[in-house]
């Protein structure tokens, strides 16, 4: 199985449409043809359900893509790393949850970029246990999780900051009147929750279980539940300082009395980094040594 086929069988996935793959691949149709084919005879398997105009993956072929894209992802960042070059260079992937923390980090990029510009540093948003699962696979360098959570299978450097539980709401909610909000405020309200930890991390957190709550959806990212707070689906259980409510129809509320967390910058136990990455973590040390204790 060469590379050059799984990018024509992933071209293929994307346009839907093996002739305006070929045109994007600057191929033949025949040759894409011909090669999906035989990729589909080495596997055992049909990847796909070919109709009149497009084509669709079977559910082989969907694993198939999503694995795909993961040895292509994995082959071009050690490519990347890969150089005879004196100056630094190559790719930094950083799967990162959302916190104000992370300005530290942003501010390690920053200074390492203006030393290595030839150094790219990819930041991709996603809670704690796909950031994990990306870790272990080796496509990310390091990751940004929230605390608690368990860091036994990691290196990490604790990053200053932390930041505050509270509730979105909009504007027109009766909580808005309010300066924060209670547990009890909590409990009581339709509940858009994080995905990150689970029922387990909103316990230790809030000493609540599923069970008690009214629970109209979840989230991974923030922004996204602003929106279902915005459509009237329920409030969202997050921390302050990611969705900016200024001229929004949308309110913050502190929980009171306050509890926060921090977060952490991970990196899988006796993994070896590269020039590029390690330059990195040298460089966020190098931002910590002011407030180490």
């Amino acid at each position: 199985m060469e590379l050059r086929v799984l990018r024509y069988f992933l071209m293929v996935v994307q346009e839907q449409n093996i002739s305006q793959a070929a045109e994007r691949l600057h191929v033949s149709q025949p040759t894409v043809s011909r090669q999906l084919k035989d990729l589909e005879d080495e596997l055992g398997t049909t990847l796909f359900v070919r109709g009149n105009r497009t084509i669709q993956l079977t559910t082989d072929g969907e694993y198939f893509a999503h694995q795909a894209k993961q040895i292509l992802s994995l082959t071009d960042k050690t490519l990347a790393n890969i150089h005879q070059e004196a100056d630094i260079s190559g790719a930094v992937y950083i799967g990162s949850a959302e916190a104000r923390s992370m300005l530290t980090v942003a501010q390690a990029i920053g200074h390492l970029n203006a030393q290595h510009p030839h150094v790219r540093v990819n930041l991709i948003s996603m809670d704690a246990a796909e950031i994990h699962r990306q870790l272990v696979a080796g496509v990310f360098d390091f990751g940004v999780v929230m605390e608690p959570i368990d860091k036994s299978d990691y290196d990490f450097c604790r990053l200053p900051g932390e930041s505050r539980w509270g509730l979105l709401v909009q504007n027109s909610s009766p909580l808005a009147q309010q300066a924060t909000v209670s547990l009890a405020d909590v409990a009581q309200s339709r509940l858009i929750l994080p995905q990150q930890g689970g029922d387990q991390r909103i316990h230790d957190l809030f000493g609540f279980t599923s069970d008690s709550l009214t629970i109209a959806a979840t989230y991974n990212l923030l922004y996204n539940a602003s929106l279902l707070v915005s459509a009237g689906v329920g409030n969202a259980l997050g921390l302050d300082g990611i969705i900016n409510t200024n001229q929004s129809d949308l309110t913050f509320l502190p929980l009171a009395p306050r509890i926060s967390s921090g977060a952490s910058l991970v990196w899988l136990k006796g993994q070896r980094l590269s020039a590029a990455a390690q330059a990195l973590l040298d460089q966020v040390r190098r931002e910590l040594a002011p407030t180490a204790d």
